[in-house]
């Protein structure tokens, strides 16, 4: 008998989140719940979706609600994309605000442990489950004048292999997307070589590959630096 497969999206009303909705509701998942901010009408579809609303991830009792509306059920395969994260950048350690070094912690790396925490709580008897996060290319070489960000999504690399080695006793991989430039309207306000874009359709590709071989595949932060041709 086909294990019924469970599809869960954070961060589903920002850029990557959007194109990410898109994306695995044309993928072979049974049920999906999308976590969001903000509610808005998706295309139609004759897939199993729920649309949830959200607020501050970075509290833990806000990741719990959130996790209360996922059915559990015995012998399904749990997937989980992690699209939250946000930047700030541009000035040295000596000029950053010790606030923003905050919120960029907060924002990429404690929504990053507590959805870990509570998935894993979710998944320890199921039959076999993966969860992929969003880091950044950049995470992976020091620089200056980014230190806060850089920092956050480092250590969200660590939080990925560590959940990786714990993974393997409740039978959960872990991997993340790495990304140098996600393409989206912001970021081609500022960019000047547009190679170094990357699409969020490829980034959702990324994520879908960790999830179809999630018995074989885990601890990877695979890079993408944008275009070779």
């Amino acid at each position: 008998m086909k294990s019924e497969k469970v599809f869960l999206l954070f961060g589903a009303s920002g850029a990557l989140g959007r194109t990410a909705v898109d994306f695995f509701l044309n993928q072979d998942y049974d049920q999906y719940y999308f976590f969001t901010r903000e509610k808005y009408d998706l295309k139609s579809s004759n897939k199993k979706y729920e649309m949830i609303l959200i607020s501050d991830m970075a509290k833990e009792e806000n990741v719990a609600k959130a996790f209360q509306n996922v059915v559990r059920k015995e012998g399904a395969n749990y997937f989980l994309f992690d699209t939250i994260g946000a930047y700030i950048g541009g000035e040295s350690i000596a000029d950053t605000k010790y606030a923003d070094f905050l919120k960029m912690l907060n924002i990429n790396l404690c929504t990053a442990f507590l959805i870990s925490k509570y998935f894993s709580k979710l998944v320890q008897n199921s039959n076999g489950s993966s969860i992929c996060f969003t880091s950044a290319q950049s995470s992976l070489y020091p620089e200056e004048n980014r230190a806060a960000y850089n920092i956050s999504k480092h250590a969200l690399n660590f939080l990925v292999k560590t959940l990786s080695f714990e993974g393997k006793k409740i039978n959960l991989s872990a991997n993340a997307v790495a990304p140098y430039v996600i393409d989206s309207a912001a970021n081609r306000e500022w960019i000047e070589d547009t190679t170094k874009l990357v699409t969020t359709s490829e980034i959702c590709s990324i994520a879908h590959s960790f999830f179809q071989n999630y018995k074989t595949v885990t601890g990877n932060i695979v890079e993408l630096p944008g275009s070779i041709g």
